[in-house]
């Protein structure tokens, strides 16, 4: 997929969201399985890390949108400490690229309006699963699940109310393309006054 050899200065874009879009199309048009999937890295305010993958929902000139129940542990952690980390790697196409920013919940018509888009059965698990709480076995779970299956079997379902998006908003992007003998690129966009400046930074 990369057929350039070299990533450079002249060639990124001035924009971080529009240089983002053109990676990211590429990838979402190739033969990658999921590339929508994303590490995203999370803290408490008291520095204690969590890292796990989660599914880029939305993006556009504001943000990076995903949906979670906000009662998780990235929940607990992102209402501690908006501050959180995105890591997209193809390595398919040995690429790869960092966000660093704030987070924010998304409006509730817009988590509303998302979740009616989902398939039942993944409407069904949001109420059945207490994101991150300890159960006692895979019974429990089922068991819910089948408690709101039943409960809804004749209406739609509603979205949980600790159910929803979250918008990281970026202030800094890394783009790294892998280069021979480890020279790789890497290059940042660093938001500075309103302005995204562009620097190299060695591998």
């Amino acid at each position: 997929m990369n057929d350039n050899k070299h990533f450079s200065e002249k060639t990124i874009n001035p924009n971080p969201f529009d240089q983002f879009k053109f990676w990211y199309k590429e990838h979402l048009i190739s033969s990658i399985a999921i590339p929508e999937a994303v590490t995203l890295a999370s803290a408490f305010s008291d520095g204690h890390i969590s890292a796990r993958t989660v599914l880029l929902k939305d993006y556009n000139e504001t943000g990076f949108i995903f949906y979670t129940n906000y009662n998780s542990r990235k929940g607990s952690q992102l209402s501690s400490n908006p501050r959180a980390a995105l890591l997209f790697y193809w390595p398919e196409s040995c690429r790869q690229i960092r966000i660093e920013g704030v987070t924010e919940k998304v409006p509730e018509k817009d988590s509303e309006s998302y979740f009616r888009t989902r398939p039942r059965e993944s409407q069904l698990s949001a109420w059945a699963s207490e994101q991150s709480s300890v159960i006692p076995d895979r019974q429990y779970l089922e068991n819910r699940y089948n408690f709101y299956k039943n409960k809804f079997s004749d209406i739609s379902v509603e979205k949980p109310r600790p159910w929803g998006g979250v918008k990281l908003i970026p202030d800094w992007f890394e783009f790294w393309q892998e280069g021979e003998f480890r020279l790789h690129d890497r290059l940042t966009y660093t938001k500075r006054n309103n302005l995204w400046v562009i620097e190299r930074l060695a591998p």
